[in-house]
């Protein structure tokens, strides 16, 4: 697209893997992290900390620890409460194990314990939504805006690692706008976490679906996954190494709108099948259309098989994740530009994205 802005292209050096951070009762399966977007350093580096114990004092009654047992295991995670009526948002992958039968408890930074029945769940973006019930007051914590979020602004996170409830660590925001795939659970082979915010405060299995918030206590993003380095033997290292993942808040806070509103999340969709494609350097040239579903956006918008997407929403196409980021945080109804070449000529295609069938 003549006169568009193309992001530099990100490659990771060093093998990755990413497992998310919930303590599961074994060992849990990590993948390789594959290709991220960068952002712009809006915000500049900061030398400055938050006040933590003020934020700690603010916060932690906001957060709970969630113990799960259903036929896929027991499990230990976090969550965050956020609202007078008793919701409480945390990672599919946390309560996953009771989503067909089981039990959920939660923990609240003061020891009082209550159940929890799962209000819905989204798979795909690893968001779920309980409601707890019996309990006195309840303290919801304050949400923030994504687009306030900026790299090297100090940050908190709050959970429960390895079961350690009311545990607070801190960084700072290490990059943002990462797609970062994380293992699925049952039939979903893998989850994304779209426009994730990566820090360098400490996440460990037990802090998914906490809360990691700015210095003004408030949520900017769910703590999800944790990158660790593979061992001799390939498999992922334990403990934090300074690199997690936590999904922003305004994709966290739509998708739990539409769970407390419906019971589940709605996603949108392209109608076409792509695969990655690579220059003999490695470097990522656009993504082929290999299939189009005939009744299909894609198809209303003239799109073929063959046609390859150089760029997506006025960005390079730099991995395979872009379509599928593309239709997890834009719904229906939204009109996305691609630019594609056919024959060796470019142009730019209009698809307005539905619901996902």
């Amino acid at each position: 697209m003549a006169g568009s802005r193309r992001r530099p292209r990100l490659r990771w050096g060093p093998v990755i893997a990413v497992v998310v951070a919930a303590v599961l009762g074994g060992v849990v399966g990590g993948l390789i992290v594959e290709a991220t977007r960068s952002h712009d350093d809006a915000g500049g580096a900061t030398d400055a900390a938050c006040a933590a114990t003020p934020i700690a004092d603010r916060d932690l009654p906001s957060v709970v620890t969630i113990k799960v047992a259903g036929a896929g295991g027991q499990g230990t995670g976090s969550g965050s409460i956020i609202d007078t009526e008793g919701h409480v948002l945390t990672n599919n992958h946390v309560i996953a194990s009771a989503a067909s039968g089981g039990r959920v408890e939660v923990v609240f930074n003061d020891g009082e314990t209550t159940a929890a029945t799962i209000v819905g769940r989204d798979p795909s973006t690893d968001l779920a939504v309980l409601r707890i019930s019996g309990s006195a007051a309840l303290h919801p914590i304050v949400l923030a805006a994504t687009e306030e979020v900026r790299i090297g602004a100090p940050v908190i996170a709050l959970g429960a690692p390895l079961g350690l409830s009311n545990t607070v660590t801190s960084g700072i925001v290490s990059a943002i706008d990462r797609n970062v795939s994380v293992p699925g659970t049952g039939s979903q082979g893998t989850a994304l976490l779209v426009d994730a915010i990566q820090t360098d405060a400490a996440i460990n299995p037990g802090n998914s679906g906490g809360a990691l918030v700015d210095c003004a206590g408030r949520l900017v993003g769910v703590p999800s996954a944790g990158a660790s380095v593979p061992n001799a033997s390939g498999h992922a290292g334990a403990g934090s190494v300074g690199i997690g993942f936590a999904i922003p808040v305004d994709l966290a806070r739509t998708v739990a709108d539409e769970i407390i509103a419906t019971g589940h999340a709605e996603h949108s969709y392209l109608g076409l099948q792509a695969t990655l494609v690579q220059a003999p350097d490695g470097s990522v040239s656009g993504l082929q259309v290999v299939a189009v579903d005939p009744t299909g956006p894609a198809a209303r918008a003239g799109i073929e098989p063959g046609d390859v997407i150089t760029e997506v929403a006025g960005e390079a196409v730099t991995g395979a994740d872009q379509l599928l980021a593309l239709t997890l945080k834009q719904r229906a109804g939204a009109q996305v530009e691609l630019e594609i070449e056919r024959h060796g000529a470019t142009q730019a295609v209009t698809v307005t994205l539905e619901k996902a069938p």
